[in-house]
């Protein structure tokens, strides 16, 4: 690769800095422009299933993530009741595929992330909002009122992304119909926590435990609500136990022993699928691209996938703009596939229909392991070079 010019990656979370190192490790020098006025390690768990694994392992890092994730060998759904709807069997899959399906903290993950960036790649207390293009140059103006330039950039700003709203104007957040409440809390590990996640279906909404490593769980609760509802943006760890309290154990008491202040809220939203990726000299990636919702793990994982197959893509052509192109003719149906798939399962699990659970409950329960590794197969059958 003998490109020697400016890129510019306008973002550091996980697709910027993935993005970042891949192009570091072919020799191309890049700046990350981070909103945030410093690094802090926040959010909560995460799943990074084996497709993203396999792109983690083209940085080098696969092991550094397992390393410091818990690998599970089973997905498990149940009714409120604690009745198993539907079990999915991951290290079957990790078998099959070669590489293994890990839980981590989002913190975790993005410290691996920055310990293995060059110094003074990122510039924190960037925030974008404006930009402008010609034929020579990308201009980029921040909230400081500072302004940088670039020969390319590569939008990496999330679900708002001021570069989509600006490039596709219709392109904008759309809500799922449910939000969440996510929480990190410290227990005492047991056989029901080790290596198996699990979501549990019911009437008032849906809960997910997800082991992490040492002795911590994940843990989400989506309730269908209103957009930007009021009332249930006060809820803290009481209203929420008060919602789950008559599912089975160990939900309420999950709930119970964790702290207030390490409850995250926010609303699910993803955008419609789009068609278009790359405008000149800026490209869309990552949420700024693709943003999904989270009932497939495959928000963080499509990100990585972005990181390695651009790099790939910028490899093989001369001219970044082709490589651009390319990347988006190889990542635009599959994402929108993936978007699509994921909006699907939200609106199945979250169902409150009594009738139309009778009915969920009864399929899933007599769904195949080959079934359901047939409606997987691509996603974790994917090429990387």
């Amino acid at each position: 690769m003998g490109f020697k010019g400016r890129i510019a990656i306008v973002g550091g979370g996980i697709g910027g800095l993935c993005t970042a190192i891949a192009l570091q490790n072919a020799g191309i020098e890049t700046t990350v422009f981070e909103s945030s006025s410093e690094i802090k390690s926040v959010g909560a768990g995460l799943g990074i299933g084996n497709n993203a694994i396999k792109a983690l392992a083209k940085l080098g890092l696969d092991q550094h993530v397992i390393d410091a994730g818990r690998i599970l060998e089973a997905m498990i759904i149940y009714d409120e009741n604690g009745k198993q709807i539907n079990k999915m069997d991951t290290k079957f899959i990790s078998e099959r595929f070669g590489t293994d399906n890990v839980t981590i903290h989002r913190a975790a993950l993005h410290g691996i992330l920055h310990r293995n960036l060059k110094e003074n790649t990122i510039s924190c207390g960037k925030k974008c909002v404006d930009f402008f293009q010609d034929e020579n140059v990308v201009r980029l103006t921040f909230e400081d009122g500072t302004e940088a330039t670039a020969d390319y950039v590569i939008a990496a700003d999330g679900i708002h992304s001021i570069f989509r709203k600006k490039l596709i104007p219709n392109s904008y957040p759309r809500y799922a119909g449910y939000t969440c409440w996510r929480g990190v809390t410290n227990v005492n590990q047991s056989k029901l926590y080790q290596n198996v996640a699990s979501e549990t279906w019911g009437p008032n909404g849906r809960f997910g435990i997800v082991p992490l490593a040492g002795e911590k769980v994940y843990w989400f609760a989506c309730v269908n609500a209103p957009y930007n509802d009021p009332e249930t943006d006060k809820f803290g760890k009481n209203e929420i136990f008060t919602l789950f309290k008559d599912y089975h154990s160990p939900i309420p008491e999950l709930i119970k022993i964790t702290k207030d202040e390490a409850i995250i809220h926010n609303d699910i939203i993803d955008i419609a699928p789009i068609k278009q990726f790359t405008f000149g000299r800026v490209l869309l990636i990552g949420d700024a691209a693709h943003a999904t919702t989270p009932n497939m793990g495959q928000g963080a994982g499509q990100a990585i996938e972005d990181a390695i197959i651009l790099a790939a893509c910028m490899n093989k052509f001369a001219n970044i703009e082709d490589a651009f192109k390319h990347f988006e003719k190889l990542r635009v149906k599959r994402t929108a596939k993936i978007i699509k798939m994921s909006r699907r399962i939200g609106q199945v699990a979250q169902s409150r229909n009594r009738i139309i659970i009778k009915i969920r409950d009864y399929l899933l329960r007599r769904e195949s392991s080959a079934s359901q590794l047939k409606r997987l197969k691509f996603l974790y059958d994917i090429k990387l070079d």
